[in-house]
């Protein structure tokens, strides 16, 4: 907490793969606010998202960044395909085919943005990843900024773990999905975004291709782990995109998405206008 007559915020963006796309939308209602958090935390796609946020980019100019990549599948693969040119052998190894090297993709499909070091982000970061080993959440706020992001998105059976410094970096959401807990000391008002999903109870019985299943229940799995922790701690405002109806690499609709997050800005912009007024 501090004494300032402005009340500092602290920004929580959660993981859920595709489902974080919805981060774009939330931000707006800062944006619309002209409010800057004074820190933000992010795991996994969230930390994406976050890292985005902190260098500087509009909501808008985020949406309109994942929109170029993602409108189209055939154009995402085609601008895949030429960015790969030579670059094969850096993305898989005959190994392990299926695995990808989370690292190399990231630098070849993030942008100019975010190929600097923290320190030249505009607003506090850190990136939530989970020591492998040490079984305990790591804090990423140093150093090169793709690798920290890729060792937060490394989910296991489908990349690489990342290795930085002595550790094994995987998914921060297997360890905190939600990381408003990292921040909530360095502010006033902390906010957090979740987009590990609302329950959908789907009619019928079909059966779930295996990489549904593989992904489906990692997405289960940070719901439940959010689920347990907000039992015993809370941010000051908690927003909950409506995106349990996507899959985890429901990248392609984006549009859907992002529609689907419009009343989550519009609940922020209200619950965060009302605890600045509450705050004189």
């Amino acid at each position: 907490m501090t004494d300032s007559p402005t009340p500092r915020i602290a920004l929580a963006l959660g993981g859920g793969s595709a489902r974080g796309l919805a981060h774009c939308v939330v931000l707006e209602a800062l944006d619309e606010l002209g409010i800057k958090p004074a820190v933000i935390a992010g795991t996994s796609m969230g930390a994406v998202c976050g890292a985005l946020y902190a260098s500087g980019m509009s909501a808008r100019e985020m949406q309109a960044g994942f929109e170029t990549q993602f409108l189209s599948r055939t154009q995402f693969f085609k601008n895949a395909a030429r960015k790969l040119r030579g670059n094969l052998s850096t993305l898989w190894s005959l190994r392990s085919p299926g695995i990808v090297d989370n690292v190399s993709l990231f630098e070849m499909l993030l942008p100019d943005a975010l190929h600097r070091d923290f320190d030249s982000l505009k607003i506090p970061f850190l990136a939530v990843a989970a020591d492998f080993y040490g079984i305990e959440q790591v804090l990423l706020d140093h150093g090169p900024l793709i690798p920290a992001l890729a060792a937060s998105c490394a989910l296991p059976g489908l990349t690489h773990p990342v290795v930085i410094g002595d550790r094994v970096l995987i998914d921060g959401g297997y360890i905190n999905p939600l990381p408003f807990d990292a921040v909530r000391e360095m502010a006033d008002i902390t906010i957090a975004v979740d987009v590990t999903g609302d329950p959908q109870r789907r009619p019928g019985t079909r059966v779930p291709s295996t990489m549904e299943a593989a992904t489906g229940a990692t997405q289960l799995l940070f719901h439940s782990i959010t689920r347990e922790k907000l039992k015993h701690m809370r941010p000051d405002i908690l927003i909950r995109p409506k995106v349990g109806a996507f899959a985890a690499f429901d990248y392609f609709r984006i549009h859907e998405i992002f529609a689907a997050a419009e009343s989550a800005r519009e609940d922020l912009k209200r619950q965060l206008s009302q605890k600045l007024e509450s705050a004189g």
